[in-house]
């Protein structure tokens, strides 16, 4: 997950006080908004309220390394009831941080991130603990896969003995210093799909979600060297370019159809970074000027796969402010709500959370209200079905009340996410 570069504060400690509140005041403060049918209560269906839980350099959870089972199960079971408190009603939890994973996989090894040493057995299955634990609560859970990341290093010999990556030596190029296998090998995409699909046979998650990272961002003077494999298999094409939009294309495209082969009702989500392409690029892209174009960077057209329904939802991560000239949140959230119109695609919003109160960000992220106004802006689009925050450690340290503006604003009841 790629993380980029009016003041109403009389309001604040009043929706701090809210969020205090509620963490004390159990079910008769954060009260579900239900309705009677069939001789059994449930939460009304309303807009997807989530919060990502990063798992790759123990961002958000585990808190550190080499914790026990009992404490990191502790932990997760804090971030879920913390989000239920919040009138949250979907966690979206990094299950395959770099190419390693949360559940017993026979494709790949335990994540060091667990115990420090991949390959380790926790003692306990996180992915399992977590469906669990999330639907006990009313909560979505969707598994956060990571596709083509191997390593945040260079070195294979860091690796677990037996990762893949180290089987197959030919499958992983250096760059940027890190490790990625190559989008551009057939067999490459068929074992990652069987890996993440792995999981969605084996638990009942209620969706898979990747994130922006498909072929690498860009790193100044550095080459992406698969010029064997485009080689080999590009010649049908105009360019390398056009030849890895298709390697990403065929990657989304299969592993959409292979999840509902695998598992009805498992909805397939992406996250991207929110522009597609500049206007000045494509008269088809948003009125912005970014300086990355996830068409041409990333090689990641992500109008085509939700124009094309590949997909079940979009989340663009449109972390920035109302009114950046660069790039604009009320352009960028109306480009995506035109985009996704007609398709049947559900579109919620990537929202920057760890923005509010960071003293390296600009004015705008200093008021705890400018959250809040997106999810106001976010209303005259009937096409957005919610928003999902980054990410469940500032959920928790919410800095400067933005997060209790939001749950004060908006979420006045609790809802089960819309299907």
């Amino acid at each position: 997950m790629r993380r980029t570069g009016m003041t109403r504060r009389s309001l604040v400690a009043g929706a701090a006080g809210l969020v205090a509140a509620m963490t004390t005041g159990g079910d008769a403060v954060a009260s579900p908004l239900r309705q009677g049918g069939g001789g059994e209560d449930r939460l009304v269906r309303g807009e997807l309220r989530g919060v990502w839980i990063a798992t790759v350099a123990n961002l958000d959870w585990p808190s550190r390394k080499g914790l026990t089972a009992a404490a990191q199960e502790a932990e997760l079971i804090a971030h879920l009831d913390r989000a239920v408190r919040l009138r949250l009603n979907a966690v979206v939890l990094q299950v395959r941080p770099t190419a390693d994973a949360l559940w017993p996989s026979p494709h790949e090894p335990w994540a060091d991130c667990l115990t420090g040493v991949q390959g380790k057995d926790p003692g306990w299955d996180p992915l399992a603990t977590a469906v669990r634990e999330a639907h006990d609560r009313g909560l979505e859970l969707h598994a956060w896969f990571n596709p083509y990341r191997v390593a945040n290093h260079t070195d294979p010999a860091r690796l677990s003995a037996s990762h893949p990556a180290r089987r197959n030596p030919d499958w992983v190029l250096p760059y940027g210093g890190k490790l990625y296998y190559n989008p551009g090998l057939p067999e490459v995409r068929r074992f990652v799909q069987d890996a993440m699909l792995d999981a969605v046979r084996r638990y009942e998650i209620d969706a898979v979600h990747w994130d922006d990272y498909f072929y690498p961002y860009p790193v100044a003077g550095e080459a992406f060297k698969d010029d064997a494999a485009y080689e080999r298999y590009g010649g049908d094409f105009p360019d390398k370019a056009a030849w890895r939009r298709d390697n990403v294309d065929r990657l989304v495209r299969e592993m959409g159809e292979r999840i509902r082969e695998t598992r009805q009702g498992v909805r397939f989500g992406i996250s991207p970074f929110a522009v597609w392409r500049n206007k000045a690029t494509d008269p088809l892209g948003s009125d912005t000027r970014a300086g990355v174009e996830t068409y041409d960077a990333l090689h990641a057209d992500t109008r085509k796969w939700v124009r094309e329904g590949w997909i079940d939802y979009i989340c663009p991560q449109i972390y920035w402010h109302i009114g950046l000239s660069t790039a604009d949140y009320a352009k960028v959230l109306a480009w995506w709500a035109a985009t996704v119109r007609g398709t049947g695609v559900g579109l919620y919003v990537g929202e920057a959370l760890y923005k509010a109160g960071d003293p390296a960000q600009p004015a705008p992220w200093q008021d705890p209200a400018e959250l809040s106004r997106h999810l106001t802006l976010a209303r005259d689009h009937e096409e957005v079905g919610g928003h999902i925050f980054f990410s469940a450690k500032h959920v928790a340290a919410d800095r400067i009340g933005a997060m209790a503006r939001v749950v004060a604003d908006h979420y006045q009841d609790r809802v089960r996410a819309p299907r």
